[in-house]
């Protein structure tokens, strides 16, 4: 079990971060930016959440640990035995702490790296 779980973790950390950072997803991107800009469309309060929400990582990861608890795989589920709407509010809350603490941690090494002079 906590195979799944450190799994579920990984896993939401890395479809959270090609979502927010990759560049394969640079087009949709920069769509959804241009269309959050145009104040005159029906749903520009749609489009401006949807380019907020791809632009933080721990805002991102809430979304991907709902998808993937509904999808793919609960772990609130399994640990705590709640109903399934119960749980995927969890599975979201889960994964966006531990992207999170696993960004931290990645950002922390990346500034503190030792110069190569």
């Amino acid at each position: 079990m906590i195979t799944q779980l450190i799994t579920f973790m990984i896993m939401a950390y890395g479809f959270t971060n090609i979502l927010v950072y990759g560049s394969i997803f640079n087009g949709p991107r920069n769509f959804i930016r241009e269309k959050s800009l145009d104040e005159g469309s029906l749903i520009h309060h749609q489009w401006k959440f949807l380019i907020e929400m791809l632009s933080c990582m721990m805002c991102c990861s809430t979304w991907v640990g709902f998808f993937f608890g509904i999808v793919f795989y609960s772990p609130i589920n399994q640990i705590l035995g709640v109903t399934p709407w119960v749980s995927w509010f969890f599975d979201g809350m889960l994964a966006s702490g531990s992207v999170w603490a696993i960004n931290s941690i990645i950002e922390w090494f990346e500034e503190n790296r030792p110069n190569k002079n």
